[in-house]
């Protein structure tokens, strides 16, 4: 799945830094699933996320063979007439998915709308426009859906829609591990604005968030959260507190807009720093 905030493009970074072995494995903001599904070491997977109709979309994916869902697709394209210019056909899909809310449909309009992107109004209607002369299903992700198909039906992943505050962290144990990628405190996505049909992010959600990881420490649990603390002038002030006052581990996260240590002198206007936020050390894991 495109997704914004996806981390595909950072796992080379990312999966080296969990565990190497796991009961469970807790995607809590699953988005895209690029890191639930690429997650090695666990005995079980729990891609989780508020956005139902991602969920509906994953369980459409696991219920159904391969080749079913291909076809549909390609039946859709072309009932529509679905191209890269066709904007009536785009827009008549939409309608009725807004209508019938067919899941596959979901995946087939992410493919032809400007920047891939996953938008909905306050009366959960998806509203993404076309993505004219840019967007479309093409080769490239149709092989990826058949690979994140395969891992589906090959792998034991589970998949359920909690807000983050009501999962059930009760009945996780110290074999098992949690990782959050929630929407970013300083930044200023769509989603993150609570315009959107689904719940917003907030000084008052980043807290709740902390206080949960705060407990799961406190249980012998171990987590990962990933997140930023500078960008574009504005410094997470919150969540450099909460690491220097429990002595978390910070590891920089090289990306488009984030090279540097948490130490670095660099704090010109626009820095921007992305890190991946731990309750354990690299050597603490591997020595397991």
């Amino acid at each position: 799945m495109n997704y914004i905030g996806g981390k595909f493009r950072i796992l080379p970074q990312l999966l080296p830094l969990f565990p190497e072995r796991m009961n469970r494995f807790v995607d809590l903001f699953a988005g895209g699933c690029n890191v639930g599904i690429n997650v090695g070491g666990a005995d079980t997977v729990i891609c989780n996320d508020n956005i139902c109709y991602l969920i509906d979309l994953y369980n459409e994916f696991r219920n159904n063979r391969p080749e079913q869902i291909l076809s549909y697709i390609e039946q859709t394209i072309r009932r529509y007439e679905l191209s890269r210019s066709n904007r009536d056909g785009y827009l008549a899909l939409r309608e009725t998915y807004n209508t019938i809310r067919q899941p596959l449909d979901l995946f087939i309009l992410v493919a032809y709308a400007f920047n891939h992107q996953i938008r909905y109004n306050g009366q959960h209607k998806f509203t993404t426009p076309f993505g004219k002369d840019r967007s479309s299903y093409n080769t490239s992700m149709q092989s990826n859906l058949v690979a994140f198909l395969d891992k589906i039906h090959s792998a034991a992943i589970e998949f359920s829609c909690y807000d983050f505050e009501a999962f059930d962290f009760e009945a996780l144990d110290c074999d098992d591990f949690v990782y959050c990628d929630p929407p970013y405190l300083i930044t200023t996505g769509s989603y993150n604005d609570g315009k959107r049909g689904f719940k917003g992010w907030s000084m008052r959600e980043e807290t709740a968030l902390l206080d949960i990881l705060e407990r799961l420490d406190r249980r012998g649990i171990r987590f990962a959260l990933s997140n930023v603390l500078t960008h574009k002038g504005k410094r997470n002030t919150i969540l450099e507190q909460w690491i220097d006052n429990h002595g978390f581990v910070i590891h920089p996260i090289a990306s488009s807009y984030a090279n540097s240590s948490y130490h670095t002198t660099d704090r010109t206007p626009h820095a921007s720093m992305e890190i991946v936020v731990t309750n354990y050390t690299k050597d603490e894991i591997h020595r397991q």
